[in-house]
């Protein structure tokens, strides 16, 4: 069973990137990153020594974190808002 199915995929592009066919918007591809990564979390708070999956998880945080930076370069106020409804950051 996939934690992640096509419908919830498509809800997220919907929400964050204009419409479900707007899979290459930054907003999209951050927020997916952000579902996948609270995920992951959740995974390894009961697998502890699931060091593949926390190496996994270390290049997702590292993926978001460059997009975050191209987006807060290229677009400040659209940064501000995405973090704001993502709650990420502090």
């Amino acid at each position: 069973m996939s934690y992640l199915t096509k419908e919830k995929k498509s809800s997220i592009f919907t929400e964050f990137g204009g419409n479900a066919a707007n899979t290459g918007s930054i907003e999209g591809q951050i927020a997916l990153l952000t579902e996948r990564i609270s995920a992951i979390s959740k995974h390894l708070q009961a697998n502890k020594k699931d060091f593949s999956t926390h190496r996994g998880l270390m290049q997702l945080v590292g993926k978001r974190k460059r997009l975050l930076t191209y987006m807060s370069k290229h677009n400040l106020t659209g940064y501000r808002q995405l973090i704001e409804k993502l709650g990420i950051r502090k």
